[in-house]
C-alpha cells in the first residue's frame, strides 16, 4: 500500500496491535502484517520512530525484558493510548463510511 495513504493511520494500527497485549517492536510489525493479510508490510525504520514518539506521548510504555537470552524492549499500551485508540477507531469508521459513500460502495 502506498506510504502516503498509510502514513496517517500508523498510530492507530500500532496502538491496535499493542491493545492485544505487550509485544516487542518486531512482533508488532509481524502482527500488523499478518492481520492485514500482507497489505501492510511495515519496515522497522518506519515503526520504531513511531513507537518512540508514542512512548514520549505516554500512549505506550516500554521496558526491557529478557527473551531467549536477549534483551528486547517490550511495548505496552497505556490507558491514554487506549483512549486515543478509541477516538482513532471512531474517526476511522466515520472516514471509511464517507469514502464508501463517495465511491459508490454500500455502507
Amino acid at each position: 500500500m502506498k506510504g502516503e495513504i498509510l502514513r496517517g493511520h500508523l498510530d492507530m494500527l500500532l496502538l491496535a496491535a499493542l491493545a492485544r497485549g505487550p509485544a516487542h517492536g518486531y512482533a508488532v510489525i509481524e502482527l500488523v502484517n499478518a492481520d492485514s493479510g500482507g497489505v501492510f508490510d511495515l519496515q522497522q525504520g518506519t515503526v520504531y520512530p513511531i513507537l518512540h514518539r508514542l512512548e514520549q506521548e505516554d500512549l505506550i510504555k516500554s521496558r526491557w525484558v529478557s527473551h531467549a537470552g536477549r534483551q528486547r524492549r517490550e511495548y505496552e499500551i497505556t490507558s491514554d493510548g487506549r483512549d486515543r485508540l478509541d477516538v482513532a477507531r471512531a474517526d476511522w469508521k466515520r472516514f471509511s463510511r464517507g469514502v464508501r459513500g463517495v465511491i459508490g460502495e454500500a455502507t
